[in-house]
Order: structure tokens, then sequence, then C-alpha cells
């Protein structure tokens, strides 16, 4: 039960003892660039575990084994600087969650264990690139090392990083470090800090809200960094690599400490020994575009400015949204995120690190299933939640300002950037390029020194594209299969799949791999009840191995949640735009069912439901309960036979013509061959 709201700012907690010293700290692996727990009595373990339904206990509360491994690492150095100087394919399980901080998580490809010999250890690498960005540069050095060190393919991810899968242990300080000379970072991807920033990938130059959201995805990202140079340490062996010197907003802000939101004396000002409870997300748009998914993430802002003069007011701010839940654990759940306030530009970064700060302070250590900031939220209520947080921030928020619908903005396709040049929006299939697309992505991105941008859906953009080079470029991506937006089924534009299977440790069956084949079977059903493709009927189809959520299914219309071999929980009731939470429909469906239950609800939809209602709208509208009366006496409709008299013979000059044009097209003979013979009756007909 939450306890009750405060009503006054200026009211203190009594049961949460802040962090102190209990001087336990680890002696032995003390660097000389950053003081160690032992050395300073204030860096010590976490004295109070923050359990705001409970009441103080006399002895320290109980604390995960991870919470002792940051303690005792001596910010994030040891064991793993030892870990990685040894002979073995694999870290020891303390390194295994300190390696997530610098940006890796060690993984076994469970298809590559040969007959009881062991389980296989390679190396996820996951960069970080606020909003999405990527120079020239760094784009081929990833390339690169795909082919040299990783497993031949690049996956974008639903965060606008890139993914490396595939690093064995020997190599991955090559990998790293690679990375860190050419101005990349994979700090702070993983962990339990501040992960990649989200802002709408989109280089609108034109207008100033898409600016500021990138601009401040920077800051954010600079402010909440990890500061005690660690990451050097390990992977550069103390040498620091020249970066871009910080915004001094930035600066100021991380060192402000009037309201108790620093750990004094700590290398770690924010962050302190403990780091945070858990993982720690973030997301900046602008209002109409949730391109990002912002009401998913722990903290979602929204630039509010002037479009015509360019004047920054500040940001509406929103908290406690998270995916992530455990199947069966009732106390474990999805959530949107909540309006807290308003907040002026000046004052945006400080109230970022308030909230950071409350989280830090009294989010659970002791349960990690239970630390996100949306449970904290959650037991608390927004309310409470706001006064803690406004005693970090030394001021109020604002009253919550009016925004317009949201939409969900897949930018596929060619756009104006608004100087004078392109972006081309790429769809990649479940944001993995791989086989020809890679070569002949790599060769476009090259050959034109383009930069690209990844967006939060697993596409890619490629941008400041001369309108010169426009046909030239379309024409090389469509020939390896990169086709425009018009050329794949809407379906596939808006789908997601996390990578699960064979190599993440808690997938539990397919989604990458299989969520291709489930797509074409669900344009089969839709066509097969009468909901074709050309009249736009199409639906949000997220699919993850396990419940964790990293494909964000839980705001899709139809989500797929992996719940043992072949088999999946159906979530639905999300909207199109991702703004209502799906519900599980149906518990263990094994994907060779998918037709008796699916088809029923799409033939429901297109007999009942309403004018453009979307597939989720129609689901929130009629309810589960009659959707499943529905199912239970359905008769699914006679196909048609498809015989001889429906084909047409052509001799095989005109095949192979048909087929070099619908090559150069990036669509199908079949294709092809219909839309001239429509066109040739409607000219006939006039």
């Amino acid at each position: 039960m939450a306890e009750a709201t405060l009503s006054s700012a200026s009211a203190k907690f009594a049961t949460f003892d802040g962090l102190r010293g209990t001087g336990n700290g680890r002696s032995s692996r003390v660097a000389s660039v950053a003081p160690s727990a032992a050395t300073s009595p204030s860096l010590g373990r976490v004295q109070a575990t923050a359990t705001p339904v409970q009441p103080p206990a006399a002895a320290p509360a109980k604390r995960s084994k991870v919470e002792i491994y940051k303690e005792e690492s001596n910010y994030l150095r040891y064991p793993l600087i030892d870990d990685l100087a040894n002979e073995l394919p694999n870290v020891s399980a303390a390194s295994e969650q300190l390696i997530k901080f610098h940006g890796s998580y060690m993984q076994d490809d469970r298809e590559a264990r040969q007959g009881g010999g062991g389980r296989a250890y390679q190396f996820m690498m996951r960069t970080r690139q606020p909003g999405g960005k990527v120079d020239n540069r760094l784009y081929l050095v990833m390339d690169d090392l795909a082919d040299q060190f990783g497993s031949g393919t690049l996956r974008l991810t639903t965060r606008q990083t890139f993914q490396l899968h595939g690093v064995l242990k020997a190599n991955l300080k090559e990998v790293f470090s690679t990375v860190i000379r050419n101005m990349g970072s994979t700090l702070g991807a993983c962990g339990d800090l501040n992960r990649n920033v989200l802002a709408p990938e989109v280089p609108f130059v034109d207008r100033p809200g898409y600016r500021y959201a990138q601009e401040y995805a920077d800051k954010i990202a600079a402010l909440l960094a990890p500061q005690s140079g660690a990451y050097y340490d390990v992977w550069l062996d103390g040498e620091k690599v020249l970066s871009a010197e910080e915004p001094a907003d930035v600066v100021a802000a991380r060192a402000d400490n009037r309201f108790g939101t620093n750990i004094e004396g700590s290398a770690e000002p924010i962050y302190g020994t403990q780091y945070l409870p858990r993982k720690f997300k973030v997301a900046i748009t602008v209002p109409g575009d949730n391109s990002v998914d912002l009401l998913t993430n722990d903290l979602g802002l929204v630039v509010l400015c002037d479009e015509s003069t360019g004047q920054l007011h500040g940001f509406n701010v929103l908290v406690g949204g998270g995916m992530g839940r455990s199947h069966r654990n009732e106390q474990t759940e999805p959530r949107l995120a909540e309006p807290l306030g308003f907040v002026a530009a000046e004052d945006v970064l400080y109230a970022v690190k308030a909230i950071v700060a409350a989280q830090r302070d009294y989010g659970r250590r002791d349960d990690r299933k239970q630390a996100r900031l949306k449970y904290l939220i959650r037991d608390w209520g927004i309310d409470r939640f706001r006064t803690v947080v406004e005693q970090y921030l030394g001021k109020p928020f604002q009253p919550f300002r009016p925004l317009p619908e949201w939409q969900s903005k897949p930018y596929v396709g060619w756009g104006e950037q608004g100087d004078g040049r392109l972006y081309y929006g790429l769809h990649i299939e479940n944001g993995r390029i791989k086989g020809e697309a890679k070569k002949a992505l790599r060769a476009v991105i090259e050959k034109y020194n383009l930069p690209v941008r990844i967006s939060a859906n697993q596409n890619l953009l490629l941008c400041d594209v001369r309108k010169a080079w426009r046909p030239r470029i379309t024409q090389e991506l469509a020939a390896v299969g990169i086709l425009g937006k018009q050329y794949v089924d809407p379906l596939n534009l808006t789908a997601m799949a996390c990578p699960a299977l064979p190599l993440c440790g808690l997938a539990i069956t397919e989604a990458e791999r299989g969520l291709p084949a489930v797509l074409k079977r669900i344009r089969a059903m839709l066509d097969k009840v009468g909901l074709r493709q050309q009249q736009a009927h199409s639906l949000v189809v997220r699919m993850t191995g396990c419940p964790n959520g990293c494909a964000r299914p839980y705001v899709a219309e139809l989500g797929f949640v992996g719940d043992g071999a072949n088999t999946y929980q159906l979530w639905l009731g999300g909207t199109p735009n991702q703004t209502k939470l799906a519900r599980v429909f149906l518990e263990k469906v094994k994907v060779g069912e998918l037709e008796a239950v699916l088809e029923p609800l799409f033939a429901m939809w297109k007999a009942h439901g309403a004018k453009a209602e979307s597939f989720g709208d129609f689901t929130n509208r009629v309810g589960f309960e009659a959707m499943k009366e529905f199912m239970a006496g359905y008769t699914a409709p006679v196909a048609r036979q498809r015989g001889m008299a429906r084909r047409i013979t052509v001799d095989d000059e005109l095949s192979n013509k048909l087929q070099e044009v619908a090559r150069q097209r990036g669509t199908t003979v079949a294709k092809l061959t219909r839309e001239a013979l429509l066109q040739y009756l409607a000219e006939q007909k006039e």
C-alpha cells in the first residue's frame, strides 16, 4: 500500500537513512585515480535499503548479490580487469554483472554447444548513441568490427544503438578500444544506470523542437554518464581519449549539490559506489511524435518551444514507465509513465538529476524484480514522489501543459531535412543488417560520406543526401532487397522483435528468427477474411522471447511474449500510437495454433469494426469476453480454388523483360504484371 501523500515539500522521510559508510569496502583493489570504498568511510555500502511499504529495521536491510558486486568493485574495475587478463573464455559471476555497465553482456550460443562439451561463451557489445546519431566514420568502424570480430552482422536495437554479437573474450579489449578511439562509446549502454537516451531520429534542420530533442539527448547522456574513469582503466589501460568538451550547463548541473543530489567526495557524484538499483531509461520527443515510445521509459521529456521563433520554453516531464515483468509474478507488471509536471528550460538538467537521486536513494535494492522506478511510484503514488523530487530540485514543478494526441511516426522512405538535403529511412527487418544488404549499405554510406541515425523501431536513416544522389542510392539498395516504403508490407514496417534465441540468456523461445514467418501468416489471415493489404488494414505486432519486454510488446496491438518452447502469451489492446497498455488475452498459445486463435479475431474485426477503427481500439471497445465468444462459434470461410484459368502465360522473351523491370523497381513479377494490366484496362476504358 502506498503511504499517505505528504502535504509539505519540506517534509522528510524518517524511514530513509541515506548512503552511509560501514567500513566494509574492498581494500586490496584501490586504483590511484579514484577513492575506494575502504579509504573513504562515507563511500561504503548502502546502510538502508528503501522499502517504503515496510517500517525501518534494526539490522541492515537485505541486498541482492549485484549490490555487493557493485560495492566491492572499486567503481566497476574489479574483478573485471583481472578476468579479462586470464585465459578463460568467460568471466566470473561478479564480472558478468560489472561488464554490463561497460556495455557488454556475456552470452552462450546454445546452438554451438558440441555434444555436451560445455557452454560456447561469447560477448555482445552494445554502443551508446544518444538520439541514434552515428557519424560516417563510426558506422564504417562498426561494420568492420562485425566482420573481423563478430558474427558478420550488425544489430540495430529498440534503443537506437548498435549491438555487435559473437565477440570472443580474447578480442574484447581490441573491439572496445577501437570503438572508443573512433569517438564512439559503450559506457552505460547496459547496467544499473542511465541507458541510451532516445530522441526522434529524423534530422529536421528547420524544426526547432526536433533540434532541441537531439541536443538535450546529448546533454542528459553526458550529465548521467559515469565519472570515475574506470571505463578507461578497463579498456585503454588508463589512457583517456580526448572527447568533445562538455557543455557548461551540464558541468554546472552535475557539480551542484545545494539540495543533496550528490554524494560528496565520491568518484561518482551522482551514482556513488552502488549506482542505481536498476536500469534507468530516458526518452525525449516533441509534442505529438511518439516514435520513441515515450511512455515506456522511466523518464520522458517533451520539448515545448515556439516553432516560429525557436525559443525553448521548457519540458513536460513524465515518470514511471517500464516494460519488464515476470511470468506468473503478479507483483511485476508493465507500466506507462504518468505526468509529473513542467520545468523551465534552465531547470531541466537539475530536474533530471533530482529524479535520478530519488530513485537512487529510495528504490528497492533487496529485490531486483521490484527495483525499477515504476515500482517506487506505484507504491508511493505520483504525488508523494513529486514531493520528494521537489526536495532534491529545490523548487516545485509547474503544472503539466496540454499536449496534442500522440502519433507513432516511423520515418521510412525519402523525406526533406529542411536544409535542401534529404534523408532516406530504410526498413531493416528486426534491425539485423546482414549479407548482401550489409555490403551494399556500407558501399553507399562510404561512397557518399553519409552520417546515419538509428531509430527506436530498429530502422536506419541515411542523412545529408543530396537530391541528385537519390535515384542512384534507391537503385543500389533496391538491388539487394532494401526497398522503398511502398513495397514493404505495413505489418513489417511497424513490427519489432528482440534477438532472443540462441544467444540471449533470458530467451525462452524465438523472436527475431520467428517473427518474419508469423507476419506472413498474419497477412494471409487478414487477406483470407477480406482485410487486404491494399485496404491499408494493418496492426502493430511485436514479439519477445521472454517477458522482459525489450521489443516493447506490452504497448503493441498484438504482442507475442515467449512462455515456453514455441509458445507465447498473446497480449491484445495496445494502440497504434503506443499510448495504452495491452492485456493478456490467452496464455501458452503454440505457434502452430495461431490461425485457430487469430483468424476469428480478424474476421470479427472485419465484420464488426467501425470505419478506420484500429485493431487495438476495436479490441478495447468490444472486450475480451465478446472476442472469445466469437472465436468459439467461428466457422472459417471456404477458400476459393486457384485453377489454371487464373494464370497468364507469356513467352520467354517477355518473361525475361518482366523479371528485369521488376528487379529494377524492387517488386515482384506478379505485382508488376498486375499493375501494368490494370493501367492498360483503365486506359482502354477512357
